[in-house]
């Protein structure tokens, strides 16, 4: 992780949030936080368990859905156009 790079705790909760779902792709959270997917991986190692962290990388490692070049086209998912877009990580009313 970049050492000029701070997140408060609710940051890194979503950084380790959004790198855990399957649909996130790093590059999602790169435009959000503007770490790349190495500095994500030094996060994900240094706040997580290390069994934890094993577990992270073998389910990424590799899976296309987390880099968007490897994604290509495939995801055609049904987004309702009543979904509020969420732009910066600010969600509304979010508790």
């Amino acid at each position: 992780m970049q050492e000029n790079k701070s997140f408060s705790s609710d940051d890194v909760d979503r950084i380790i949030e959004m790198a855990w779902e399957d649909r996130t792709p790093f590059d999602a959270i790169e435009v959000q936080f503007g770490i790349r997917e190495q500095q994500v991986i030094a996060l994900m190692r240094q706040e997580m368990k290390p069994s934890s962290f094993r577990m992270w990388r073998k389910r990424v490692q590799g899976r296309a859905t987390k880099h968007l070049k490897l994604a290509g086209s495939q995801d055609h998912r049904f987004k309702s156009s009543l979904q509020k877009q969420i732009s910066n990580n600010n969600i509304s009313k979010r508790a």
